[in-house]
């Protein structure tokens, strides 16, 4: 489950697949499904969403790259499922939140500890 998860965080951006995933952890998908909810209290794909949020988040606060660049680059596939993704975890727009971003004007390691998607 480890070494899938790691795959997880270090390819993001890339298209994974609960069988891709699977395979890396050597187990069978639905297998691997089950246990990794049980194990990191969430499904596979969810925690793949929240992990291109996050490194969205960080995007939107630390660059003036365009929503549209940096949903493509996170590994969405179109602008309205990465919106309503994002807004679903973090609770607002990613626009929103890059104008609050912009506005609170504290340091980056605090506000990455204040804004962390929960779920």
């Amino acid at each position: 489950m480890l070494r899938a998860r790691d795959a997880m965080d270090r390819a993001y951006a890339q298209p994974l697949d609960v069988p891709a995933l699977a395979r890396i952890a050597h187990v069978s998908p639905a297998h691997f499904s089950r246990t990794f909810r049980v194990t990191f209290g969430e499904r596979p794909h969810r925690y793949l969403q929240r992990r291109r949020v996050e490194r969205a988040m960080f995007l939107l606060r630390e660059t003036d790259r365009s929503v549209t660049d940096i949903c493509f680059d996170v590994g969405f596939g179109s602008p309205g499922t990465f919106s309503r993704t994002f807004r679903e975890i973090v609770g607002r727009s990613p626009r929103t939140y890059r104008k609050e971003a912009a506005a609170a004007g504290v340091p980056t390691c605090f506000t990455m500890a204040w804004t962390r998607p929960s779920g």
